[in-house]
């Protein structure tokens, strides 16, 4: 939730009944709190403030017993602010304008009667959602760096783009480890992209998806009338790769009759086409990727020790989405952009209980299942923030359970937002202390009141 101790957020209350007014100003102790009793106040003081948060009484002047007004003025402060997070607050026979409203791009709506300490939990949550936004596309700006293609911030894949910086000048052939979904050819990638051979070739092929009877001329070429079917000279992957990068994925599916030629290729760095005599060389670096266990497949004699060895020279692990703090968020939101952007979709964010199963999923798929999910719950979609339900995740059975002891609340909140905040950049507490809004000294109050320590 939103961290008030060392500068204040400002929260713009849009209510035409002063009694109401004066009742909700004293319930926002450490909020800087704006007042604003028509549309027309309202969208100035969001002009001069900037708030990220708003609570809006869809029953203002001249329209006091209806909605058509409060539902102008939200759509009014979503086109003049977009991120911003409005809380409609409606009576209790209006349910019908409050779902509508949500519906229009409103974060929450809350029902009269007012219950000043919830009303408060609804509207720190807003600001908590708002910050993680912001974060997220702060992040997303930079995303790319420092490879191009990868979108992380963790400091489980910030350790793998360390070791690709380092591993890409050379030559080294290097094995790619992670599950199914993970971004192995993204990494592949990047490891060409950063060498001397990036004005060549990156040649890709899977040896999964290439029946066994054909992988070996699809590696290796063929001459003229080496099979039936065989009208011409044909290159294979390798030569084609010549003097850039070849990248085979799904190498522990490779035959054992082929590793054999295989391993000969990687010590020798020469080929023979299938049906011809001549030795051919070929200058290119090898890239090797699997989701498979290979000491395991070593062990019961399915994959060659000795070309285990050689295509691990480098091995590098790449993390299941699940272990990677944050990034799952980071890439919904950047697929989120991206798909909107692509189908022609007004949509602003996710609704609160989407980012709370976004962050509890487990994405056995990793970023192709998240990618996948996102893609469709753009299209479905039918407000303006992507729930859960159009995500098709489940949300925690206490998710929904409110906890109305403020004290534990806000202190849980904010060590989870201070942890979050020191992942996402890595330790460096300047840096986390900037996001937060807060000075170095408090940060270190914070990190000690919670027993949180850097990498």
């Amino acid at each position: 939730m939103a961290l008030l101790s060392d500068k204040q957020t400002t929260l713009l209350i849009v209510e035409d009944d002063p009694g109401l007014q004066s009742q909700l100003r004293w319930s926002f102790e450490g909020f800087n709190v704006v007042v604003a009793g028509d549309r027309q106040t309202a969208l100035a003081e969001l002009k001069k403030h900037q708030p990220p948060v708003v609570t809006l009484d869809l029953g203002l002047p001249p329209d006091a017993d209806g909605a058509s007004e409060g539902l102008a003025t939200l759509e009014q402060i979503l086109g003049t602010a977009p991120d911003t997070q409005v809380i409609v607050v409606s009576g209790n026979e209006d349910r019908e304008n409050a779902v509508r409203a949500v519906g229009l791009g409103a974060y929450d709506f809350y029902q009269k009667p007012i219950d000043a300490e919830i009303l408060r939990l609804i509207v720190e949550r807003a600001h908590h959602v708002y910050v993680l936004e912001q974060e997220n596309r702060r992040l997303s700006a930079t995303a790319n760096s420092p490879l191009t293609g990868l979108i992380a911030s963790s400091p489980q894949m910030l350790k793998v783009c360390r070791t690709v910086e380092k591993v890409a000048p050379t030559d080294a052939t290097t094995l790619l480890l992670g599950e199914s979904g993970t971004g192995k050819e993204v990494i592949a990638r990047a490891l060409h992209d950063m060498s001397p051979r990036a004005k060549n070739r990156f040649v890709a092929i899977n040896c999964a998806a290439i029946p066994d009877t054909l992988l070996e001329s699809e590696l290796f070429g063929y001459e003229k009338g080496a099979f039936t079917g065989a009208a011409k000279q044909t290159l294979g992957k390798i030569e084609y790769a010549n003097g850039g990068t070849l990248f085979l994925d799904e190498v522990g599916d490779i035959p054992m009759t082929l590793q054999v030629k295989l391993l000969r290729f990687l010590q020798e760095r020469i080929i023979e086409r299938l049906g011809g005599r001549q030795e051919i060389p070929v200058e290119v670096r090898v890239v090797c990727a699997t989701h498979q266990d290979l000491t395991a497949l070593v062990k019961s004699g399915q994959f060659r020790e000795d070309l285990y060895y050689r295509i691990s020279e480098i091995t590098i692990r790449i993390p299941p989405l699940r272990e990677r703090e944050g990034d799952a968020l980071l890439l919904a939101r950047t697929f989120l952009d991206r798909y909107s952007e692509q189908h022609r979709r007004n949509l602003k964010g996710f609704a609160h209980d989407a980012v709370a199963a976004i962050e509890a999923h487990s994405w056995p798929g990793n970023v192709r299942e998240l990618e996948n999910k996102m893609k469709r719950a753009v299209i479905m979609a039918e407000g303006t923030r992507l729930t859960a339900e159009e995500l098709e995740l489940s949300v925690a059975a206490d998710a929904g359970e409110l906890n109305l002891n403020l004290r534990e609340v806000r202190e849980t909140a904010e060590r989870a937002t201070v942890q979050r905040a020191l992942s996402l950049f890595h330790g460096n507490v300047s840096q986390a202390a900037e996001a937060l809004g807060v000075s170095r000294p408090t940060m270190y109050d914070l990190m000690n009141k919670y027993g949180l320590k850097t990498a």
